[in-house]
């Protein structure tokens, strides 16, 4: 059993594991942003019992959060504590059967629709633009260019913070607008999406549009986190965002993308606080200028420094 003693979660007492559990480990290299603190433990389970186990005879209390590429996360410089899981390659496989994809919670976007280009399968192609993992775009109905994770999903296999592992069809996770109702501490550990029949080379040229449309308009070359905000109903956030005079605004290290004004940039040694804050302006200031609220897309994880 682990225990948590005072604030801290005592090492002696944690489960055995056949994974990787590395005590105090800095997160900022495994995310977009490159900023912020470390985990209090990061588990790489090594394969779906191990996963398990861990969390069975992990202690209640001990908070447990999962972590995917990074690419739509700001981990905040006091670091995140209890326990960070993220899923390596024992959890990044694709299989083809039909025009369905079972796809582990680790895999990225770009094996996911690469596996159904070459099995034919279309629909799917739009998480080629998606930086992110399965786990992911199953939590936060992940979407870009039309379409949506809940648009494809089938159902998806969860680890619940209990330890227990159950099967959730898509139906049954409330997916709206970049959310859904999957419970606290859940981990997806694989998903099934369902596509259509499609011509491998049909399916390449749409994946190559969306690429090069995503490479015209975003700052891929940057320490950047995606789409900051959501789009409020009936308008895009970027709009509002350069409407309220933003582009290029900075706070510390920390930039307002001159490209794509819904991206934040670190320019270099932007701490968490530098990024969050900019966020945070950025939404003061189109709520002065619009009288909009935006809302958060990018999710702010662990404690200030």
């Amino acid at each position: 059993m682990g225990e948590i003693v005072g604030d801290e979660v005592s090492v002696t007492l944690l489960p055995k594991v056949r994974g990787k559990l590395t005590p105090d480990a800095p997160l900022a290299p495994l995310v977009w942003f490159k900023s912020g603190g470390t985990a209090e433990w990061l588990f790489e389970p090594a394969d779906v019992a191990d996963l398990t186990e861990f969390l069975r005879d992990l202690d209640p209390a001990v908070p447990v959060m999962a972590l995917g590429l990074g690419s739509n996360l700001i981990v905040r410089d006091g670091g995140v504590p209890g326990v960070v899981v993220r899923l390596g390659k024992a959890f990044a496989k694709v299989q083809a059967e039909g025009q369905t994809l079972t796809c582990g919670g680790g895999a990225s976007g770009i094996l996911v629709s690469s596996t159904a280009r070459d099995a034919g399968i279309a629909g799917v192609e739009f998480l080629r633009s998606i930086p992110g993992t399965v786990g992911g775009f199953v939590r936060m109905n992940g979407g870009a260019y039309g379409r949506e994770t809940k648009d494809v999903l089938i159902d998806c296999d969860v680890v619940l913070r209990s330890g227990e592992r159950v099967t959730l069809p898509g139906d049954a996770l409330g997916y709206s607008y970049r959310h859904s109702e999957l419970p606290e501490g859940a981990i997806v550990v694989s998903a099934t999406f369902r596509g259509q029949p499609g011509e491998p080379a049909a399916i390449q040229a749409e994946m190559d549009r969306i690429a090069a449309a995503r490479e015209a308009s975003q700052p891929l070359r940057s320490k950047t986190g995606g789409s900051t905000f959501k789009n409020p109903e009936g308008d895009k956030a970027w709009r509002l965002v350069d409407a309220a005079g933003c582009r290029g605004l900075m706070r510390g290290g920390a930039q307002v993308s001159e490209k794509h004004t819904n991206f934040l940039i670190n320019t270099g040694d932007a701490t968490s606080a530098d990024i969050e804050g900019l966020g945070d302006d950025v939404r003061a200031r189109v709520k002065a200028a619009s009288g909009v609220d935006l809302e958060w897309e990018i999710q702010r994880v662990g404690v200030a420094k």
